[in-house]
């Protein structure tokens, strides 16, 4: 049995991953879905590793799965943690020192966004609506929190402090459908950081809500992969 550790985007919100982990558990697996403190001016990239790794104790068997803005936790728990195998998803992947700050312009995220959008046709002035819920059913948003918790600016201006990537499997999942993070964007920021090449599924930048399914079954893969 594998523990798939699940962590969160901007807000850090472990309802993200709602629909994904009854999937996980029914594969006979453990979902962890982290809860962190997103708001809290006081929590940085630091605080967010150390809750991660607080949540793996002392299991040995982990997946590491990282979604969005956790693509800057990631590399901090692998080198403090028995992480067998990272799958970023939609993810932010930094460079050792680089600040999520920093990302936005090192890699061109939002020119390639507003390019992305001028020719696709939908508005390039960023909204929740248009980037993040556009592919989410409504039934899934109606059952959310009133109120999604914002990140505050803490944690993008504190330095990924990491030497280099793990020797072990990682992954890169991109929504084909991701209006914030577009898909060639994805697939070259994985190349130049990584070398790896992205696999992408359908949906969206929240792909764990419009997608669980397909996102949930690119998991499993990746972990009967690891057990061969």
């Amino acid at each position: 049995m594998a523990s798939f550790v699940l962590v969160p985007g901007a807000g850090g919100m472990a309802w993200y991953w709602h629909r994904v982990v009854p999937l996980i558990r029914a594969a006979g697996h453990e979902p962890i879905a982290i809860d962190l403190p997103g708001d809290d001016r006081h929590a940085g990239l630091a605080a967010y590793a150390d809750i991660v790794i607080r949540a793996i104790a002392e299991r040995s068997d982990v997946i590491l799965v990282a979604q969005s803005l956790a693509g800057f936790t990631a590399p901090l728990v692998c080198a403090r943690a028995p992480v067998r195998m990272v799958v970023f998803v939609n993810a932010m992947i930094p460079e050792p020192d680089e600040t999520a700050g920093a990302w936005w312009g090192a890699t061109g995220a939002a020119e390639a966004r507003e390019q992305a959008a001028a020719r696709r046709g939908y508005a390039t002035e960023f909204d929740v609506g248009t980037y993040f819920l556009h592919d989410v059913p409504q039934d899934v948003l109606r059952a959310g929190p009133e109120q999604p918790r914002e990140e505050a600016e803490t944690v993008f201006g504190e330095a990924c402090r990491f030497e280099r990537w793990p020797e072990i499997p990682i992954h890169v999942l991109a929504g084909r459908d991701d209006r914030f993070f577009p898909i060639e964007f994805q697939r070259r920021v994985a190349r130049e950081r990584l070398g790896k090449e992205v696999e992408e599924i359908p949906g969206g930048h929240l792909v764990a809500l419009s997608n669980a399914e397909g996102l949930t079954e690119r998991l499993l893969a990746y972990e009967s992969g690891l057990t061969r």
